[in-house]
């Protein structure tokens, strides 16, 4: 019988390179394009959601580079080939991460591009971290206060996230629920979120089963599951309001709010409420996308990044 899927089985071959980077204590793993001069380019840090790991920038990683700028993909901690210690997963700890693989990268500050999970750690790093952050994108993923505020006032948004994640929050059984039958709980999770133009391409099903592998990783499905249980309990933690009292603020750098048009997952108005939190937030809409906008509209998305990275910086 064949044991789990070895840490190195994300490393996929492609147009870019694999390397690790240590920061905050961790061992990261990260992706960018092969050509040494991309070093000296402004930094562009992508940061996938849930469930994934590097390969959902896979379009992005090598589109920046061809426009002049360091595009680094990385798993996150827990996720891929990264170090996947039992604690750390909290906002605080996440953006420490962020926080240090910029400045282990050697940059002073870069562009954080976030989707999801990967979002809310870009809101985190904004405001704790200001120094190193310059620009900020993020796609389906709401400020966290923004979307607090909608899953306790709004039944559709209730409706839409809640179930699920409050699923997770049980021990050991949403492990086994998430690597079950060979990762099979993240086919259902892609389709439900996923366009069907994008469900019915070659590139779709090489993504799902990537997917399904990179969770069977030992521990990466706890580590995955721990972002979301550190969100919801620490509601009724001081730790958690500590947190939360420091997310409210306004940011006053650029930044770029994305959602696939057809998203069931995040609603457009709780996107569109994050511009409380970021006093220069522009919202755009992707057609024909749903939940993963960057993977289902590559092309919509990296000109939408260019735009953002064009951009005075605050």
């Amino acid at each position: 019988m064949a044991g789990p899927p070895d840490p190195s089985s994300v490393r996929v071959t492609g147009d870019w390179h694999h390397f690790d980077v240590r920061a905050n204590g961790l061992r990261f793993h990260a992706v960018e394009a092969p050509d040494p001069s991309t070093a000296n380019r402004p930094l562009v840090l992508l940061l996938h959601g849930f469930g994934e790991f590097w390969w959902s920038w896979r379009h992005q990683i090598t589109a920046l580079a061809e426009a002049g700028y360091r595009a680094v993909a990385v798993d996150l901690r827990g996720y891929g080939d990264s170090d996947k210690p039992p604690r750390g997963y909290d906002g605080w700890t996440l953006a420490g991460d962020t926080n240090g693989l910029v400045r282990a990268l050697g940059h002073p500050d870069a562009t954080l591009v976030g989707h999801a999970d990967g979002g809310l750690v870009c809101w985190a790093t904004a405001t704790l971290h200001p120094r190193v952050v310059n620009r900020v994108a993020v796609i389906a993923s709401p400020h966290p206060r923004a979307l607090r505020r909608a899953v306790i006032a709004d039944r559709h948004q209730r409706r839409a996230f809640l179930p699920g994640f409050l699923h997770n929050q049980l021990p050991k059984l949403g492990e086994r629920r998430l690597a079950a039958h060979d990762g099979g709980y993240l086919t259902q999770y892609f389709a439900e979120r996923a366009s069907p133009s994008w469900q019915a391409t070659d590139d779709y099903a090489v993504t799902v089963d990537r997917n399904r592998s990179a969770v069977q990783i030992p521990y990466v499905a706890h580590s995955s599951l721990e972002y979301r249980r550190w969100a919801f309990r620490s509601q009724f933690r001081p730790d958690g309001s500590r947190f939360m009292e420091l997310m409210n603020q306004r940011l006053h750098l650029p930044v770029l709010a994305l959602r696939g048009a057809d998203d069931p997952y995040i609603l457009d108005h709780v996107m569109a409420a994050s511009h409380r939190y970021a006093a220069h937030m522009q919202y755009r809409p992707i057609a024909h996308s749903g939940h993963f906008a960057h993977q289902e509209q590559p092309d919509v998305v990296t000109e939408k990044l260019l735009g953002l990275l064009r951009t005075e910086a605050g």
